[in-house]
């Protein structure tokens, strides 16, 4: 098999015109064998998940991979590896945990604690009630009537037909060319209201339930097929919840829901879990394959080391670290001497708000002002990203592109341009040897939610991968199910080869990736609109 596959490789190479292909021949095939012949992605893998498992920020485990990963590009030969540290908060992990029925009839029920709420100390037992709560006016049809429950506040949704979905998919060529279509930006001066709102109600929810004298409470899964997840975001020192919470398999909670118009049912809660406030810091991991010419800068890979602790963050993100960590381990063992520096960043805190990298933005490339309300600018980044005007730090100057990785275990089918029309010509011409493994898209499309959005917010040229779902949004993403076995070997292989080739292209290219203009305020592009206060 790795016979058939670097041949075709080679003819493609030889075939191409010499504009085409962005590396020579030997050096892509070098490439190619060391990913394909001599591969240790999934050992990488198989180590952060099956032996750290989940990486939460600021958990022991995160910790952990914070060191081994940290070795293991000092093994690789990388220069300037080390930890970057950001403020964060508490951590916190699940020694053990679980729920049960005890009335009407005693039944397990699959559940995980919230992340970040306290334990139950030892087995909780309590009547429940059904209180479905979405908003701060909702509080007034349950006060009074909560007093030493276990509160259900999630609205027992029916189940929904995903029939017409299937769960494992791959991109056909149709669907990644519907992806290339512009979509101009918005600008809504006011769209922070209600995602604060959101973002803002488990903190009320808590203090309310708390002042109402409740033992706990209960959220329903927003999947079926019995996953789970435990997001949860109360991370910061001292804003903690008060009260223990779980939540559980939609199927369950629809059970319990419908008990209760019946009569009585009583759970038992008995949720393990540990603090950990030795070092509010999380931090980042950088390790550097030096280029040759110290004036030409620096290009970068990332994706985010940590996880949701429902099952191993296999999908999300140790495949994105892995191959990250596979495409340094290339570069080094192939001998590449890139003109510029290669950047390697394994990311803190994504998940909970892409803290790690806005952190490294911050501290290397660019500033901006914080929100004026203290309260939202401590929240997340997203409540920042608005603020003007963005101030260039030096290291700015010397940034010449980021390739982020963070959409699953799928091979990468391409690049998304990210709206940055003039860098199409380069993607296009670095991605072009690579037609017979399925890599070669350039689409307009931008993406949102990771690693690269805090460098395109300050003008920077940064871009994901386009990568096949298989079973990401359907099954594994953030759920308990996100293990070792819905990785897949030839996909991550293959992402490696890509990746390698395209940093080693942009770090030797002429001329780097152009950039956005510096980014100033927009103008509301839609100054006529009225808000329907039934949707805030």
């Amino acid at each position: 098999m790795i016979r058939n596959t670097l041949l075709p490789l080679a003819l493609l190479l030889a075939a191409a015109p010499a504009m085409a292909a962005p590396l020579d021949a030997e050096t892509i095939n070098r490439i190619a064998d060391q990913s394909f012949s001599h591969s240790q992605v999934m050992q990488t893998a198989a180590y952060l998940t099956d032996r750290i498992g989940g990486r939460l920020t600021n958990s022991p485990a995160m910790r952990q991979a914070e060191r081994w990963t940290q070795e293991r590009f000092r093994e690789f030969g990388l220069s300037n590896v080390h930890p970057e540290g950001f403020d964060f908060g508490r951590g916190w992990w699940i020694e053990r945990a679980s729920v049960r029925m005890t009335g009407p009839r005693p039944l397990a029920l699959r559940s995980i604690p919230i992340a970040w709420t306290p334990a139950t100390n030892g087995p909780l037992t309590a009547e429940i009630v059904v209180a479905p709560m979405r908003k701060e006016r909702d509080f007034a049809e349950w006060r009074g009537k909560l007093k030493g429950k276990i509160v259900l506040v999630s609205f027992p949704a029916p189940a929904a037909d995903d029939s017409k979905e299937a769960p494992f998919k791959r991109f056909t060529g149709d669907e990644i060319a519907k992806m290339d279509q512009v979509q101009q930006p918005t600008y809504d001066p006011e769209i922070d209201r209600p995602r604060y709102e959101r973002v803002n109600f488990p903190k009320q929810l808590d203090v309310f339930l708390k002042a109402e004298g409740a033992a706990a409470w209960v959220s329903m899964s927003a999947r079926d097929n019995g996953l789970v997840h435990g997001v949860g975001y109360l991370y910061r020192v001292g804003e903690t919840p008060a009260l223990p919470a779980v939540e559980l398999a939609a199927e369950d909670y629809r059970r319990l829901a419908r008990l209760a118009k019946t009569g009585p049912v009583t759970l038992e809660i008995d949720s393990k879990v540990h603090f950990d406030d030795s070092d509010r810091n999380a931090y980042n991991v950088i390790a550097d394959l030096p280029g040759s010419d110290p004036k030409a800068g620096f290009v970068m890979a990332g994706a985010h080391l940590d996880s949701w602790v429902a099952a191993d963050g296999a999908t999300d993100n140790a495949a994105g670290s892995a191959v990250v960590m596979e495409a340094a381990r290339i570069l080094k063992a192939i001998g590449a001497k890139p003109k510029r520096t290669i950047r390697f960043a394994l990311w803190s805190a994504e998940e909970q708000g892409v803290h790690g990298s806005d952190a490294y933005v911050r501290q290397h490339l660019a500033t901006r002002p914080r929100n004026p309300d203290p309260v939202r600018a401590a929240i997340a980044p997203a409540f920042n990203s608005r603020m003007f005007p963005v101030t260039p730090l030096p290291a700015y100057r010397e940034f010449a592109a980021y390739f982020n990785i963070d959409n699953g275990s799928g091979k990468l089918r391409g690049v998304h341009a990210e709206g940055n029309f003039a860098a199409v010509p380069m993607l296009k011409e670095w991605l072009s040897p690579f037609s017979g493994l399925g890599a070669t898209a350039v689409v307009s499309s931008p993406t949102a939610g990771t690693d690269h959005v805090y460098m395109q917010s300050v003008g920077l040229p940064a871009f994901q991968f386009i990568q096949d779902p298989l079973d990401y949004n359907s099954r594994t993403h953030h759920t308990d199910i996100d293990t070792y076995d819905h990785l897949r070997a030839e996909d991550l292989r293959q992402a490696a080869v890509v990746l390698a080739s395209v940093l080693l292209s942009a770090a030797n290219s002429d001329k780097p990736i152009p950039a956005a203009p510096l980014p100033t305020e927009p103008a509301d592009n839609d100054p006529f609109r009225y808000r329907d206060p039934a949707r805030d």
